[in-house]
């Protein structure tokens, strides 16, 4: 019955998550988080965490229109309910799937490998968030074989109503490029936290993670034993004493996985092919749902296990699996000398080390809006308290008038008599084109004729010091 309830209350809030409304005098706080003290690991370099930032980069995370079909979100793959994951074994994008299981987003900030992709392809977390939408088969802008390209996409946004809004809130005007599109995303991803486990309960009330945990079952404290514990070998690699050994990659308490990893083992892509250099882990908390008990999604980066007994027993036959030249390339804390680790983990010990690991998972994640979907379940978002929308009650104020829009040979400006001083034309990217610096006209023409098809942005101050923005389209 407790269990049914508490899913009947984040039904609940998912139904309260659909509003469509962006409020940008109402903020959620992603940039004063509270975490806690012994959490020492941060990858956020320059990009520090602003409210308007990652509300735009919400907004970006989940707006279909970033696909060229517009079916295709960075949620599609990343959803709220599985610890921003997929349950699927690969993820179906606009022209096939991907090549990899997507990888859990929870507490990205909080590792000090600051690369990402399980291949580590990508320098940065900024860098991360656009190679899924520039890729053929995740979200289709390559810009290769057809596909269009990038700058096709940042054009499709400047149609975007909502985007005119929440880039001027964010930056001081409209426009759109590939740079604030990745601070954006990769703010509202490192907001994305879960530090409201049993495990942080329980660290909180001892000493140092070694010590029994006041709140934690025997099991789930054998389990954190083992986890943590170094193992004592023979000289054969079999296990004859300790633990398992797992904190030395997967590092309490962030669970992050360290730098200096290699393979693990698992060379096999889901394609068939071999790579023995994988050995990028998301952290390993969130691994379970907090509702369903499940897994969120299956396991490594070629999704192979189901269930955490497989991962386990993995780990503790390496030595029986693994070829002699498969093993030249895994970790060297898996192995023993020349010989790959042989933990002999136990059924029981292998049940309490999934005790513990389950102690991992939060529920505040799942749940909480600030990381939720903001759109309207017909893909609608009104944004309200804009900046623009103020500049343009007050431009009104002045009968403001720039007509005709879209334009083809000349754009005309219009306002009371003396009220224009300057009006001043930006293309897409915010370069000047032509500026007019005025004293008592009402009346401005821009010849347009020479200008090629595209958005432009048309800036008009007043007296008292007032400006307001306009798009234009030339056709």
């Amino acid at each position: 019955m407790k269990k049914f309830l508490i899913f009947s209350g984040l039904v609940s809030m998912w139904l309260v998550f659909t509003a469509g409304t962006i409020d940008l005098d109402f903020l959620f706080d992603y940039a004063n988080q509270i975490r806690p003290d012994y959490i020492t690991q941060d990858n956020t370099d320059i990009n520090e965490i602003t409210n308007p930032g990652a509300t735009l980069g919400r907004v970006l995370f989940y707006d279909k229109n970033l696909s060229t079909d517009n079916t295709i979100a960075c949620a599609s793959c990343h959803q709220q309910q599985f610890a921003f994951s997929d349950t699927s074994l690969v993820s179906t994008g606009v022209n096939g799937v991907t090549g990899r299981h997507s990888m859990r987003l929870v507490n990205a900030r909080f590792s000090e490998l600051g690369r990402f992709f399980w291949d580590k392809r990508a320098s940065t977390l900024e860098e991360q968030t656009t190679m899924p939408i520039q890729d053929h088969a995740e979200m289709g802008y390559s810009g290769q074989n057809g596909d269009p390209s990038f700058d096709d996409l940042i054009q499709k946004l400047y149609t975007v109503d909502y985007y005119d809004d929440l880039f001027y809130f964010v930056y001081g005007d409209e426009t759109i490029t590939e740079e604030r599109i990745q601070e954006s995303l990769a703010q509202f991803i490192r907001s994305i936290q879960s530090f409201d486990t049993k495990y942080d309960e329980g660290l909180s009330m001892v000493d140092n993670e070694m010590m029994p945990f006041p709140n934690f079952s025997d099991a789930e404290n054998r389990g954190k034993q083992l986890f943590m514990q170094e193992p004592e070998f023979d000289m054969e690699a079999n296990r004859i004493g300790g633990g398992a050994g797992c904190d030395n990659c997967h590092r309490a308490p962030e669970f992050d996985i360290d730098p200096l990893s290699r393979s693990n083992g698992i060379i096999t892509e889901i394609s068939g092919d071999i790579n023995i250099e994988i050995h990028r882990s998301p952290s390993l908390r969130d691994m379970f749902n907090p509702i369903t008990g499940d897994l969120n999604g299956q396991l490594m980066h070629t999704g192979e296990f189901s269930d955490m007994a497989s991962v386990l027993d993995h780990y503790s036959n390496l030595g029986v699996n693994l070829t002699v030249s498969e093993l030249q390339h895994i970790d060297t804390r898996l192995r023993v000398g020349p010989r790959a680790q042989v933990l002999h983990l136990t059924d029981q010990d292998k049940s309490d080390m999934e005790s513990f690991l389950r102690t991992l998972t939060g529920t505040d994640m799942y749940v909480n809006e600030m990381w939720s979907d903001p759109f309207d379940p017909d893909g609608s978002l009104s944004v309200i308290s804009s900046p623009l929308s103020t500049d343009s009650a007050e431009a009104n104020d002045y009968n403001l008038d720039i007509f005709p829009n879209p334009v083809v040979d000349r754009l005309n400006i219009n306002a009371e008599e003396g009220k224009i001083q300057q009006v001043t034309v930006h293309d897409q990217r915010g370069k000047v084109l032509v500026k007019y610096k005025l004293n008592t006209a009402n009346k401005v023409q821009i010849n347009f004729e020479d200008y090629s098809s595209g958005i432009y942005f048309i800036s008009v101050s007043l007296n008292g010091d007032r400006t307001t923005v306009q798009k234009v389209v030339k056709l």
